[in-house]
C-alpha cells in the first residue's frame, strides 16, 4: 500500500478526483489529451487545446494537472496500468515452466504491439524523457511488474536462488521498455528483428536461472 500511495503522489501532484464527476472530468482530459498527441505530437501539445477539447475551464485543469509534464506522467501511467493488468492476467494460470515461458513471450509481443497499434503511448514517453519524477515512475512500474513475474516463476526454483531470479525478472522487464522504444524508431522490419533477439536473451537467461545453470 506504501508503494502504492507514493506512486500516487509521484504521479500527480494536483487535486485527486474522488466524486464522479470529477473523475467524469479528468477522464474527459485525458481522453482529449491523447487525440491532441496523436494528431500534433506531445511537443505541441498546449494546456489550453486540452481543456477547450476536453470541454473544461483551464482553472479546472490545472486543478488535476498543474503542469504539461503532470498531465503526461498521468498519461503514461494509465498504460501501465493496463499493461500491468495484461501481465498479470497472463501469468495467472501458469503451472509450468514451459506455460511461463509461453505467456512471457505473448506479454512481450503484447507490449511492442501496443506501442506499434498506438504510437501515441511512444510520443507519451518520449514527452517525458526529462522528467526525472517520470523516470522514478518508470522504475517503480518495472518493479512492479518485475514482482508479478518473480511471483510466478519462484515455485519452480529452490529458495536460495530467488535472489538471483528477482533480479532477472526486474532486468527482463525493465531492459523490454528500452528495447522496444529503440525499436520504434527503427524501420518496423529492423524493429522486428531486434524484439526478437531481445527476447531470446531475455528469456534464455531466465530459462537458465530456472534450469539451474
Amino acid at each position: 500500500m506504501c508503494q502504492q500511495t507514493e506512486r500516487r503522489n509521484l504521479t500527480r501532484q494536483g487535486r485527486q478526483p474522488t466524486q464522479a464527476r470529477a473523475q467524469e472530468r479528468v477522464a474527459r482530459i485525458l481522453t482529449a489529451a491523447r487525440g491532441l498527441i496523436a494528431a500534433t505530437g506531445s511537443e505541441r501539445l498546449r494546456m489550453s487545446d486540452v481543456a477547450a477539447q476536453a470541454g473544461v475551464p483551464i482553472g479546472s485543469l490545472y486543478q488535476y494537472f498543474p503542469d504539461k509534464a503532470a498531465l503526461l506522467r498521468a498519461l503514461a501511467e494509465d498504460y501501465m496500468q493496463r499493461i500491468r493488468a495484461g501481465v498479470a492476467l497472463l501469468l495467472a494460470e501458469v503451472d509450468s515452466i514451459a506455460a511461463a515461458r509461453a505467456a512471457l513471450l505473448q506479454a512481450m509481443d503484447g507490449y511492442y504491439a501496443l506501442f506499434r497499434a498506438e504510437p501515441v503511448v511512444h510520443d507519451i514517453w518520449c514527452g517525458t524523457q526529462a522528467d526525472k519524477l517520470t523516470q522514478a515512475m518508470d522504475l517503480e512500474d518495472s518493479r512492479l511488474n518485475a514482482d508479478i513475474v518473480f511471483d510466478c516463476l519462484r515455485r519452480f526454483l529452490p529458495e536460495t536462488r530467488h535472489a538471483a531470479l528477482r533480479d532477472a525478472c526486474l532486468l527482463m522487464v525493465h531492459l523490454l521498455g528500452a528495447a522496444v522504444r529503440m525499436a520504434m524508431l527503427m524501420p518496423q522490419a529492423e524493429g522486428d528483428r531486434l524484439m526478437e533477439d531481445y527476447k531470446a536473451l531475455a528469456i534464455g537467461h531466465v530459462e537458465r536461472l530456472l534450469a539451474g545453470l
